[in-house]
């Protein structure tokens, strides 16, 4: 019994040693697994990620996260604007913890960690609930 564990996982690492994943894909799985975290606003890419999203067409599921991918080891930076009154610790926890996970089960490689970089607060619907609350002005249209 032990035997065939030790053999099934050498052939487990001579498998995974043949593959190479993009780090464009590593992008795609950790955006998919942060546009389901409650809080989260938008993924921050930065001028040039909205650019490209413009030009082609469609959402761009890696903007605002960086991959960094050497030695068996990967590490990963999100970028991401949270919604207002949304507590960042538990945001930024709940992104650490979904995003190992994910990539670290549909990939196989050992995220070592992941960084989570707020670079702004949602406040525009803060500021259309009180546009629409505000009384009119008599004589103003």
């Amino acid at each position: 019994m032990e035997e065939k564990k030790e053999e099934k996982i050498l052939e487990e690492e001579n498998v995974a040693e043949g593959i190479q994943i993009s780090s464009e894909v590593i992008a795609v799985i950790a955006g998919v697994a942060v546009s389901e975290i409650p809080g989260v606003f938008s993924m921050d890419g930065g001028f040039a990620g909205g650019i490209s999203e413009v030009l082609k067409g469609k959402k761009n599921l890696a903007k605002g996260i960086k991959v960094d991918s050497s030695d068996g080891k990967t590490k990963i930076d999100v970028n991401i604007i949270v919604e207002y009154g949304a507590r960042i610790p538990d945001v930024a926890y709940e992104i650490q913890n979904r995003v190992k996970t994910a990539i670290e089960n549909m990939t196989g490689l050992k995220v070592e960690t992941v960084n989570v970089h707020v670079q702004g607060v949602n406040t525009q619907s803060l500021n259309s609930e009180n546009d629409n609350n505000e009384p009119k002005e008599e004589g103003k249209e």
